[in-house]
């Protein structure tokens, strides 16, 4: 397995950086297992007392709910995100293309495989153990994030 780590700095191009690895080739979450995942991150809802907050294209782990007025982020730290494309290379498939670890989860000893085997445990996987699979159409870069040049 191939990764590409790119240094990225925060969304303002100041600050601390973050460690992102592009994920070559692909990791494919096969339907069974995707539900599965997808069901445990729902249950562990940083809304409702859960460190994970997934969307449609990022899965977030925070290192505690959110406990912010009306259901904000408040004091909860993001220690890394996920990137993912749902149907993808086949419908009810999900392919994580990208991770990224912030400073935060840094400090804490996150790192790449440990993050996606936190959101993976759920469907008895690891980074380690997902099938491969290229994927031509995954997104070049991180549409949240800027990138300096020499950062």
């Amino acid at each position: 397995m191939h990764r590409d780590v790119e240094t990225m700095t925060d969304t303002a191009d100041i600050g601390p950086k973050d460690r992102v690895e592009v994920i070559r080739p692909a990791a494919v979450l096969e339907s069974r297992v995707a539900t599965l995942v997808l069901a445990a991150l729902r249950r562990d809802d940083v809304s409702s007392g859960g460190v994970w907050n997934a969307s449609a294209s990022v899965w977030q782990r925070y290192d505690r709910p959110w406990d912010g007025p009306g259901g904000t982020r408040g004091e909860a730290k993001l220690l890394g995100t996920v990137a993912v494309m749902y149907d993808t290379p086949v419908r009810n498939e999900v392919t994580i293309y990208r991770v990224t670890v912030t400073p935060a989860g840094l400090d804490l000893g996150w790192t790449v495989d440990s993050l996606c085997d936190d959101a993976l445990a759920a469907g008895g996987l690891t980074l380690a153990s997902c099938p491969r699979a290229e994927i031509s159409n995954a997104p070049k870069a991180d549409p949240f994030k800027s990138q300096r040049s020499g950062a």
